[in-house]
């Protein structure tokens, strides 16, 4: 949890990012929620009325100061989304919880943020249709499970295909890849898929899932990216969509480096990218 305090202070820190530029949001209200969630599960959440079993699929213990956070970073993707589409790129220094399930969280992903956002745009008509990069290590199986009879929102998810979870929902388009798959290869297959994506779907909006865990020191990602890895797949991510001129949403999704220090510093790289190319494409 401390990443979360540990990256904003880093990115003011750096001057990436300016303190003004720091939105704070509120908490999301439960009919936002309830747009992709029970709401047995949501007032459960809110309340603590929630089984052992529950819980333990979370992985987490429930707190309220647990059930507030998550309210809370749901309303910063939501928030992040809608200054998206009128600045060009926006980000919430949390969010990308694509393991949470319509009726129960999972995989330490409480709500599913994007999840409960696109529903709202929808409703809302703040947007139509709605793409979802997904390179977290791990397959985003509660978004797939989400919008899968949503022909309006396309799914992608890049992931380790021997990791969790151990059961996938098909997104609208899965890549699954091998142990220890390094650079050259990632960013190759992330490429090719992203101009087939493109070729096939255009979006009104982008959210980009920017996990770090396909880095080859995280304890959980069995891939093998280095540090300039992950730049050029920020890089190439960040760029592709910028370039279509389509707003785009970043989230930070997970990440579990051997050190606060470490993670912090990893994720604190595709703030520092969007910055860069944003200074070509948005004035």
């Amino acid at each position: 949890m401390r990443k979360f305090s540990g990256l904003h202070q880093y990115l003011i820190q750096k001057g990436i990012i300016d303190e003004k530029d720091v939105v704070e949001p509120t908490m999301a209200d439960f009919t936002e929620l309830n747009l992709a969630h029970t709401s047995r599960y949501s007032h459960g959440m809110w309340s603590g009325d929630l089984s052992r079993k529950e819980i333990r699929k979370l992985g987490l213990p429930w707190s309220k100061g647990l059930a507030i956070r998550s309210r809370l970073a749901v309303r910063g993707t939501m928030n992040a989304a809608i200054m998206a589409l009128q600045d060009g790129i926006a980000g919430n220094l949390a969010g990308g919880t694509h393991h949470s399930m319509p009726d129960g969280g999972e995989g330490f992903c409480v709500f599913n943020d994007v999840a409960v956002a696109i529903k709202v745009l929808q409703q809302t008509k703040w947007a139509s249709k709605v793409l979802v990069i997904d390179c977290d290590v791990h397959q985003g199986n509660g978004t797939a499970e989400i919008f899968k009879n949503d022909p309006d929102v396309y799914t992608f998810s890049i992931h380790g295909e021997k990791n969790y979870p151990f059961v996938k929902p098909p997104s609208t388009y899965d890549i699954g890849l091998p142990d220890a798959t390094g650079d050259k290869e990632y960013q190759q297959v992330l490429t090719d898929a992203l101009d087939k994506i493109f070729n096939d779907f255009t979006p009104d909006l982008v959210f980009y899932l920017a996990g770090i865990d396909p880095l080859e020191t995280d304890h959980f990602g069995r891939l093998a990216l280095t540090l300039n890895g992950l730049r050029e797949r920020e890089r190439i991510v960040i760029e592709t969509v910028t370039q279509k001129e389509l707003p785009l949403v970043l989230l930070l999704s997970g990440g579990y480096a051997p050190s606060i220090t470490q993670t912090v510093e990893a994720h604190a790289i595709m703030y520092e990218q969007a910055v860069e190319i944003s200074k070509h494409y948005f004035h």
